[in-house]
């Protein structure tokens, strides 16, 4: 099991109709402690509480289980070894991805906080693996365990094994737990997931507080044309949030490479990797970054001097002039209070506009032949439809995220928002 995310793909989802996916909302749950080594002033990470039972496991979960402990144990402290006892700690809660060799995917969610005591003490983490991507089901999941945590970590389990045995809801479905505290009595937790499973991952808000509306779009550019891309902060949950919401401003489709969110130290020298990656970077790793030639990194950090520490420099003529323009008009119309729900709608609504109008009439030049269907790439480049878009879909069409997109309209045709939304343009 690895870091590196080379396809970050919504989940499948279930048959229309069907108000749940048959998929467990989770695998594993941890509690992941900091100890102090024998005779060192160093830390290491170790499982203080974990559910399911190890004993109840099979062998093969058991294996999995241990490959998710090694992994747990990296991310939800990326830092490493270096902790100093504290009395005040903000808690954050990030995500990560862990991508099997069989190109297979978990998703890794984690929540930090200071345990409850008095005195001096190092942070503690909740960690929970499962297969659904859903940063804001996830993080009111978290919610009610550290709830539960503060009354007795024997409370954890029930509500865990209530969520467990529940359905997974599809996306625009609700799910509700029974749950019982001492002196509250049984509560009723309903949990909904957004109607766009291609969105439930991401909050755009992170994304548009760290940078204005012309450094997101140079940072568009950069990942629509597949570049090495590192993001530096000093919160964890900035990071996570960040990544994933420029890998959603691809939509419909999908970064093919090196995505790790959150990077740990013992990981850094994928940095140095040839290949394009996604990267988020700790600002105290930020000295190890030595080589920055053909790399953009984005420092995320308030107030920081400049937001792009390097970068090509041609990000800004990469992207047609006309859709920059209607981008950054679009953008414009959001509302400084909205909600989730909204701000993603419009955002993404904005950036799929750039594909619709680009390379929305790739359909028209995917041909059935006697045995199968073949996408002609000359008729595609002459029928673009606007002159000044021509060499950003030129670039566009040599990437990876383009390629799988077109070999997967070849072994069979997906209705997905994207067609709908090309057919929506093509009668206006």
């Amino acid at each position: 099991m690895n870091s590196s995310d080379p396809g970050m793909y919504p989940a499948a989802e279930p048959p229309a109709g069907r108000s749940h996916t048959g998929q467990l909302f989770f695998e594993y749950l941890l509690v992941v402690s900091l100890r102090k080594k024998r005779n060192k002033e160093d830390y290491e990470p170790h499982i203080t509480y974990q559910f399911p039972k190890r004993e109840v496991m099979g062998r093969l979960q058991r294996e999995e289980e241990e490959k998710c402990m090694k992994a747990a144990h990296l991310f939800c402290f990326p830092e490493g070894i270096n902790w100093a006892p504290l009395t005040e700690y903000k808690s954050e809660t990030f995500s990560f991805v862990l991508t099997e060799v069989d190109g297979s995917r978990r998703n890794g969610y984690c929540r930090r906080l200071l345990p409850a005591g008095r005195g001096a003490r190092v942070p503690e983490a909740y960690c929970i693996i499962s297969r659904a991507a859903c940063f804001g089901l996830f993080s009111k999941i978290f919610d009610e365990v550290e709830k539960r945590r503060q009354i007795s970590k024997a409370m954890i389990y029930p509500f865990m094994q209530s969520l467990r045995e529940a359905p997974l809801p599809s996306p625009g479905n609700t799910v509700s737990i029974s749950s019982f505290i001492p002196d509250a009595g049984t509560e009723i937790i309903s949990l909904t997931r957004p109607a766009e499973s291609w969105l439930e991952h991401v909050d755009f808000h992170t994304l548009f507080r760290c940078l204005n509306d012309e450094e997101v779009l140079m940072v568009f550019a950069a990942t629509v044309t597949e570049r090495r891309i590192i993001f530096i902060s000093e919160e964890l949950s900035t990071l996570s949030q960040v990544l994933h919401a420029v890998a959603a401003l691809l939509y419909p489709f999908v970064w093919q490479h090196t995505f790790i969110s959150i990077v740990p130290t013992v990981l850094i020298d994928v940095c140095a990797a040839p290949t394009p990656f996604l990267l988020g970077v700790q600002k105290n790793l930020l000295e190890q970054l030595t080589d920055h030639s053909d790399l953009m990194i984005v420092d995320l950090s308030p107030g920081a001097e400049t937001k792009f520490i390097t970068r090509m420099g041609d990000e800004e003529s990469l992207l047609p002039a006309k859709l920059k323009e209607e981008l950054l008009s679009r953008l414009s119309a959001r509302k400084h209070h909205a909600s989730t729900e909204e701000l993603n709608r419009l955002v993404s609504e904005a950036f799929l506009s750039v594909f619709v109008q680009s390379v929305g009439h790739f359909s028209q030049h995917v041909r059935r032949s006697a045995s199968s269907r073949r996408f002609h790439k000359k008729s595609f480049l002459k029928a673009v439809e606007h002159r000044s878009h021509l060499n950003f879909v030129k670039l566009f069409i040599q990437t990876q995220m383009f390629d799988l997109f077109i070999q997967e309209e070849e072994a069979q045709p997906n209705p997905n928002a994207f067609l709908k939304k090309v057919a929506s343009h093509r009668f206006c």
